[in-house]
């Protein structure tokens, strides 16, 4: 299993991103910068209005209508992936990039989102599905757990504390 962390863009997504817009006519503004340097800064999970603010405190003009339009370019160009992970609205996660075959472990107690790889699940899914006379078109393993130290303890680090 591996797991990882990304606390800055790197210079060679920021030129895909770059070029991929240039390729469909559209020009590099500061209100679209801040949202790829946002998008890409981090390396968890985020909805289109965290992405709103973090891109705000990059560049205070940003609009959300910006944010909304850039972010299907994003998903477009293959760097970002837009994530069905049960909490009722999208997610988006920047880790596709290095890892384009993470998998999500969702705590159905405080939903923290841990990501990881193993390649023990790839080799499963393609005999399952070679098995039974498929071929994939897209996997995406998620795994909704409860978290094991909340049930012994009583406490979990993660999950917000009630007032």
């Amino acid at each position: 299993m591996i797991l990882w962390y990304v606390e800055w863009m790197e210079p060679a997504v920021r030129e895909r991103i770059y070029e991929f817009i240039q390729a469909r006519g559209l020009r590099r503004t500061s209100q679209r910068d801040a949202i790829i340097e946002a998008a890409f800064s981090h390396a968890d999970h985020y909805t289109a209005e965290e992405l709103l603010v973090r891109a705000r405190a990059v560049e205070p003009s940003v609009s959300r209508a910006t944010v909304y339009r850039t972010l299907p370019l994003l998903v477009e160009s293959g760097l970002l992936k837009e994530l069905d992970l049960g909490k009722d609205q999208m997610l988006y996660d920047p880790n596709y990039i290095d890892h384009p075959r993470h998998s999500h472990l969702i705590c159905l107690d405080c939903s923290r989102i841990v990501e990881f790889e193993d390649r023990n699940i790839d080799t499963l899914e393609n005999c399952i599905t070679k098995r039974l006379g498929f071929s994939p078109a897209k996997k995406l393993t998620r795994i909704d757990a409860s978290c094991d130290e909340l049930r012994r303890s009583g406490f979990c680090a993660h999950k917000p504390v009630s007032v």
